[in-house]
């Protein structure tokens, strides 16, 4: 594979042993998405689900809308009864201290926060029944959480919201190493999950960066994509069964492990990305694939985006079945993991950066292919650097500049940051156009993501909180969205920062589509309709306030 990138003029250094300064551990990002929402009483229909999260943000200048959380509605306060028979139903486990209760008020980022006073750490599905049946019967509003490691202000309360935390829902029931299908409580953090499928030779089809602290509930609650959603798709087609404990304290028993069920209505399928609004799922059945003889990552360089989108392209042609991620980040981004973390650019400087892995089952044979792959990538003139990683320290060390960029940018100030997806061609352009808009108001504006699924991470970074730069770049980055075609969400969910912005999904140039079956007024009819036959009418119709 040396000769590769000696034998390229193009390639301003050649494939070499990875040597970077400083930490090259993969510390968790923290970037994933956990159990969101909340929860409400069934006895007071209007105003079953409330999102009411109190942003820090100061009291004077414009307002962003994602600056208005809705008032706190009319439930009850949490008494003396209510403290005596949490605590006899979970005893040891009903927290009240301040102190113990501030990591599950305040979300990973620390731009919302919360002033819940109790916290709940049920372990069985049982328990969360119990929970739910008596805060449905006392009017008590409840906030599932599962790692907080959320970044759309979703995963923390923010008046006196009991927390309802999965963290002790931590066993692994079963694992069928010939279907490769496993069985767990939503509590399991996904790194775990990941150690203990490699010991039996599978893995997790999911990946992300918070992967240390981040719950299988919650991912599934949020539909996670991660690093190799291209590779083994969403979370809408590897989760094969759920077990969910409804608003009302019943449980919904969906935990299949049949990859086939053409009986009816698939039911899973409206938990996973409720984000914590329908349910909260207790636990999860996962169709987990093979772990790979063969890895291989490249780290490349490459002068425009336009050689990245043909260098993909080529990809997807050459490597085809061993592809399992194609992810990108630009200069901005490696600057700021340089400067803040030390980590060491292992290729030359270049505009924009691509971080390719490939699994297989023969190392002969990915070596071939990857070999055919950069020989053609430096022909066409598309990469202009590059290097290899096959033995898992340095592996790990190039996913590191990919994993560690939402850490690097915590230290860079208080980051704004926009999840979104968009025809692939289109992604950077965002970033351009941001940049052009908001001048030298902002201290960083960076683009990466998943080019394999068209998943922009924009990220702007300012000193402190700036309201008049919050207003600069909201709506206006939905509204470019909108115009694209694209989602203002592609990954990271609602929470609270995107609530008053989901009527852009209405705004996908309608006379275009006089068709669009998708708005969110045709969900609210299916909702009426459709969800009361299910009997599940209690949990779902009502969160129309939220969406």
């Amino acid at each position: 594979m040396v000769g590769i990138f000696q034998r390229s003029l193009r390639l301003r250094t050649s494939l070499r042993q990875l040597s970077f300064h400083g930490s090259t551990s993969s510390t968790d990002t923290l970037s994933s998405l956990v159990l969101r929402g909340r929860l409400f009483p069934i006895s007071s229909p209007s105003v079953f689900f409330s999102t009411h999260r109190t942003l820090q943000a100061p009291n004077d200048g414009p307002k962003s809308l994602s600056d208005t959380p809705p008032p706190r509605r009319p439930f009850s306060r949490v008494t003396e009864e209510d403290l005596t028979f949490f605590r006899t139903l979970l005893p040891g486990r009903t927290i009240t201290d301040p102190d113990l209760l501030e990591s599950s008020n305040v979300d990973w980022l620390k731009s919302v926060r919360g002033s819940s006073e109790v916290l709940l750490r049920p372990q069985t599905t049982e328990e969360v029944s119990q929970i739910l049946r008596y805060c449905n019967s006392h009017n008590l509003a409840v906030n599932p959480q599962g790692g907080n490691t959320g970044l759309v202000g979703g995963s923390v309360p923010v008046y006196d919201e009991i927390v309802l935390s999965t963290a002790l829902m931590n066993n692994i029931l079963h694992f069928n190493d010939v279907s490769g299908i496993l069985t767990c409580q939503s509590g399991c953090i996904l790194e775990n999950l990941s150690l203990y499928l490699e010991e039996r030779g599978h893995i997790m089809p999911l990946d992300l960066g918070a992967k240390g602290s981040c719950q299988i509930g919650g991912n599934v609650a949020t539909n996670a994509g991660g690093l190799r959603l291209l590779r083994y798709g969403s979370l809408h087609g590897t989760v094969l069964g759920l077990e969910v404990v409804l608003a009302d304290g019943r449980v919904l028993d969906c935990l299949s492990t049949l990859r086939k069920d053409n009986t009816g209505y698939d039911l899973k399928q409206l938990f996973i990305g409720s984000e914590g609004t329908l349910g909260v799922i207790t636990a999860v059945s996962i169709l987990c694939p093979q772990k790979p003889k063969s890895v291989n990552v490249v780290f490349l360089g490459c002068e425009t985006f336009e050689q990245l989108l043909k260098t993909f392209q080529l990809s997807k042609r050459m490597l085809g079945e061993i592809l399992s991620a194609y992810e990108f980040l630009d200069s901005e981004c490696l600057n700021l993991l340089k400067t803040h973390l030390k980590l060491q650019n292992p290729v030359s400087d270049c505009p924009f950066y691509i971080v390719i892995e490939t699994q297989g089952s023969d190392p002969n044979h990915d070596e071939e292919k990857l070999h055919n792959f950069l020989e053609e990538a430096m022909a066409s003139s598309l990469v202009v650097d590059g290097t290899v990683a096959t033995e898992e320290g340095k592996i790990k060390a190039l996913w590191s500049m990919r994993e560690r960029i939402t850490e690097a940018l915590t230290h860079d100030g208080f980051t704004y940051k926009y999840d979104i997806s968009l025809p692939v061609e289109r992604i950077y352009q965002l970033v351009t156009d941001m940049r052009r808009h908001l001048g030298d108001r902002a201290k960083s504006v960076v683009g990466y993501g998943h080019v394999g699924d068209g998943n922009l991470h924009l990220n702007i970074t300012s000193p402190a909180k700036n309201a008049a730069l919050l207003a600069a770049i909201e709506p206006f980055v939905y509204e470019w969205t909108a115009k694209f075609q694209g989602s203002i969400s592609a990954e990271h969910g609602l929470g609270l920062k995107k609530r008053n912005y989901i009527h852009y999904k209405d705004l996908l140039q309608p006379e275009k589509h006089p068709r669009n079956n998708c708005s969110i007024q045709e969900k609210d009819r299916l909702k009426v309709v459709s969800i009361h036959r299910l009997y599940i009418v209690h949990v779902c119709h009502l969160c129309d306030e939220y969406i």
